[in-house]
């Protein structure tokens, strides 16, 4: 079973900056493809941001580009998400997610497809 557990939630003012984390003990991240996509009350899930296992390659929705940026760490074994010029429609449970092999970062973030498990998410808050 394929856990992963995030972190890093909270609240934010508008502006203002967060970094979400993903991590599990069962298996080596860097081997995957990871996601974050998030879900806002009332709406439906949205891909966020992917990273290729190994090069590192790393795609954006256009709503999060130029202000949100993910890596990995792979000593620690995590991805990282870091969220700058956070704005009210940030606001929503984040999740990681690890990606089928054949699944594209462009293909994940447009159509949220290869979801293969996720964590419980993290809560982000942006409120004045």
């Amino acid at each position: 079973q394929l856990e992963l557990v995030e972190s890093g939630g909270g609240l934010a003012k508008p502006g203002g900056f967060l970094q979400l984390s993903c991590t599990t003990s069962a298996f080596q991240l860097s081997d995957f493809r990871v996601g974050w996509f998030r879900q806002a009350p009332g709406k439906e899930r949205e891909g966020v941001s992917c990273i290729a296992p190994n090069a590192g390659l790393t795609y954006y929705a256009d709503s999060v580009k130029g202000r949100f940026t993910i890596s990995r760490d792979p000593d620690k074994n995590v991805v990282l998400m870091q969220m700058k010029g956070l704005n009210s429609e940030d606001t929503g449970v984040y999740y990681c997610a690890v990606l089928s092999g054949s699944t594209t970062c462009a293909d994940y973030v447009h159509e949220l497809s290869g979801l293969e498990a996720w964590g419980e998410g993290t809560l982000v808050t942006v409120s004045s």
